[in-house]
């Protein structure tokens, strides 16, 4: 460990400035001695399958760091943030967590999050790109450290479309040749099986529509920056697939949870994040599931590498240099790159991506990011405060439109007025 001695250790542990970190092992804080390892909280969200991983991946730093311990928690995405509010409600938040840049703003502005370059002698982030950091960087300091990128794309399942009988998607449609396409294979696939569902339900792929034509769902400066009619327009764009029967209907969709109309085969396609890929191969048991560019009604295809999640330090960590170690073994070391490969994107670190050899659905990610090379636009800074509650409340009121509780014109109305609130608080 880097200029960190024993009586280093033994002091910062018990100094309790927020102090989440118990001063040593045990269950939920028995004291350690002087010369036991610092223990640290670490959180994040996600699957069995990324808590199988981060056991893995969380033993390698702990073989390697003896001296530092890793108390682990891990819950599924809405209830994990509902925890964090809490915990900052409280006064202090666990030493390492995983981060979303639609909460980054939110919770640096309050103070809660370490600024990372007080720790930079310990944490390397050269091996990340100039163009990504700024998805942790808010009015010059540092909250977060992106972990992976991923980029939005349409997915496909080969099998379904050879069975339709019909031509591949490509990633040179336009909007409308997508939702012609989707009726043809809702009109010629086998009974139950859909062209898709419908996907004017996701923020990301919203604001993406909108970036192809050279604007943005939510300004760096929180105001809104689009109009209701073209909020209108987008919901209302698959009416016709709606009324007609050609999207998998919201009551199905429910019926198949967790696993969505795609990854339950019943759906030939679906907008999603590229690094869902092994997910939806593991959910829907297909040989093989292709990705390509989403439709664009222009040249600018609105695509950019998001940061998939950054890593963050607690304001509070009672040892922010041992954090640190953490964020930077889980962020550079190759093994960590190989024990998840693209399955929380690729590899934001050229360290870690140069040590990790990508095969099969991994590879495939890799090339349909190189792909796009050309065509993306710049990474988003972390998110305006209030981000995360309008994407919530535009995904849940899509669904009322689904299920046929309210009008268009009336989610239009519904949306406005919670973003509005949201995002001036």
């Amino acid at each position: 460990m880097k200029n960190r001695s024993v009586l280093t250790i033994a002091a910062t542990l018990c100094a309790g400035v927020l102090g989440l970190t118990a001063c040593g092992g045990g269950d939920a804080g028995g004291e350690a001695s002087a010369e036991g390892p610092v223990t640290l909280d670490y959180t994040w969200w996600g699957s069995q399958d990324r808590a199988d991983r981060m056991t893995k991946a969380i033993a390698a730093f702990e073989a390697a760091h003896p001296d530092i311990k890793i108390n682990p928690n891990f819950t599924d995405y809405d209830g994990y943030w509902q925890k964090r509010a809490t915990e900052v409600a409280g006064g202090g938040l666990p030493d390492v967590m995983q981060f979303d840049i639609s909460y980054l703003r939110q919770y640096a502005d309050r103070g809660a999050l370490l600024d990372l370059e007080e720790v930079s002698d310990t944490l390397d982030t050269s091996g990340i790109a100039e163009t990504l950091k700024p998805s942790g960087q808010i009015d010059g300091a540092t909250y977060g450290v992106p972990i992976s990128t991923n980029a939005l794309g349409l997915f496909y399942n080969p099998a379904i479309v050879q069975q339709a009988g019909v031509a591949a998607p490509t990633g040179d449609m336009t909007w409308d040749q997508f939702n012609a396409w989707i009726a043809e294979v809702s009109a010629k696939a086998p009974e139950g099986v859909f062209g898709s569902g419908d996907y004017t339900g996701t923020f990301w792929l919203f604001d993406m529509h909108l970036r192809q034509q050279g604007k943005q769902a939510i300004t760096e400066d929180g105001e809104v920056g689009f109009t209701k009619a073209e909020l209108k327009q987008w919901w209302e764009s698959t009416a016709e697939l709606r009324a007609d029967g050609s999207l998998i209907s919201a009551e199905r969709t429910t019926q198949l949870l967790p696993k969505s109309p795609f990854g339950g085969g019943e759906s030939a396609t679906e907008f999603s994040w590229d690094n869902f890929l092994a997910g939806y191969l593991a959910d829907s048991g297909a040989e093989k599931l292709e990705i390509v560019a989403p439709p664009s009604d222009g040249d600018d295809k609105g695509l950019f590498l998001k940061a998939s999640m950054v890593y963050s330090i607690g304001a509070g960590a009672e040892d922010p240099e041992a954090a640190a170690e953490f964020v930077d073994f889980m962020v550079n070391d190759p093994q960590v790159g190989q024990i998840f490969g693209t399955s929380r994107g690729i590899p934001a670190s050229q360290t870690q991506r140069d040590g990790t050899t990508f095969e099969g659905a991994d590879a495939q990610i890799v090339a349909y990011e190189e792909s796009l090379a050309g065509e993306l636009g710049d990474s988003p800074a972390p998110l305006a405060i209030g981000f995360g509650t309008a994407e919530s409340a535009f995904k849940r009121i899509s669904e009322d439109i689904n299920y046929g509780r309210t009008s268009v014109d009336d989610a239009v109305e519904e949306w406005f007025a919670e973003a509005e609130s949201a995002l001036q608080q």
